[in-house]
């Protein structure tokens, strides 16, 4: 077998620990961005592209570690081009690009992979587990959690750039809800201070609940805290028998949260102490390739999440619920089927 080529669209923190993964799965790599790629180039062997269009020609997979502003058209550049795409997310700024991504790679019988990283953390796979395997009897309610520093790039505090805590930070959660509890119905968002003039303020809180199409309710809680602070996330599902749930804080020890000293930083969440979830992610796409079966996140997954991050921020805009139509028509669907 040839040695997979893969090319990496930018070079920020995100960028490392693709670039980590692809190496552990023996890939010869490429890279291109504004800025860093000299250096991701020279840290993990991958060779330096001068620009875009080149990268992509080189290739068999384009990896896109890009500001969220930029996937969709990166994306279908490298489609247009016949090869296949791992996008971080989100998949586009709305749910309506994030479906013309899609639709572009099933017309194009290539394969697209959004980039949703907490499906591959041991601890929420296995509540997934569990929930389908009934040990909590009926699901009724969900929480979530998740906070960290606030990012230190601009872009992140414009909603407009495709940046805000709901889009950059709490669409994980948002996607594990869907995938614990199904498609959703409604969305009721809010967000503490708001966003003023498209700036995006922090440290920032948005609280949005979910109504599933099944009667499960989703709470979903996200903040940019001071920067230095430690990232923590949480989960629990209830159901008629019990409860599942997982805190990255919980240990059997003290545990303190404060500033880290100046110069130390800690803006991705908590490992598991599993296999890391980015290769584990990579793996599982590269596989669904090489077999030519499903990947654990899809296409349609993607647009699911975004649609309804949209739907929060309209929330937000209207001060009242907003109704989630059906994302993922049946074409879309069957348009994905017949790429394979």
């Amino acid at each position: 077998m040839s040695t997979l080529k893969v090319g990496l669209i930018g070079a920020g923190g995100i960028s490392r620990v693709h670039a980590d993964a692809w190496r552990a799965l023996g890939a010869q790599g490429y890279v291109t961005s504004l800025a860093g790629a000299e250096e991701i180039a020279e840290e993990y062997g991958f060779e330096l592209v001068t620009d875009v269009d080149a990268l992509i020609e080189l290739v068999d997979i384009v990896d896109i570690v890009t500001p969220s502003s930029t996937h969709a058209d990166f994306a279908l550049r490298a489609i247009r081009r016949g090869r296949d795409v791992i996008c971080e997310k989100p998949l586009a700024a709305t749910a309506e690009a994030a479906t013309e991504v899609a639709q572009a790679a099933a017309d194009a019988g290539v394969r697209l992979f959004p980039a949703h990283v907490v499906r591959y953390m041991g601890e929420y796979a296995q509540i997934k587990a569990g929930i389908e395997a009934g040990r909590i009897g009926t699901l009724a309610v969900q929480r979530f959690s998740r906070a960290g520093s606030a990012p230190q790039t601009p872009w992140f505090f414009s909603e407009r750039a495709g940046g805000g805590v709901i889009r950059d930070l709490m669409i994980h959660d948002i996607d594990q809800a869907v995938w614990f509890a199904g498609p959703v119905a409604s969305v009721y968002a809010v967000q503490n201070p708001p966003t003023v003039d498209d700036r995006v303020p922090a440290p920032v809180t948005a609280h949005v609940v979910l109504t599933h199409r099944n009667g499960v309710i989703s709470h979903l809680h996200a903040s940019w805290v001071a920067p230095g602070m430690p990232f923590r996330t949480s989960v629990e599902a209830a159901g008629s028998e019990g409860r599942l749930r997982y805190d990255s804080a919980e240990d059997n020890a003290l545990r303190t949260d404060a500033v880290v000293p100046e110069g130390d930083t800690d803006y991705l969440p908590p490992m598991s102490p599993e296999e890391s979830p980015y290769y584990a992610e990579i793996a599982d796409f590269v596989a669904a390739l090489r077999d030519g079966r499903e990947a654990r996140v899809s296409p349609a997954d993607g647009i699911e999440a975004v649609a309804v991050a949209e739907a929060a921020y309209a929330s937000i805009a209207g001060g009242a619920p907003v109704d989630l139509p059906t994302t993922v028509s049946h074409s879309l669907v069957d348009a994905e089927e017949a790429a394979r």
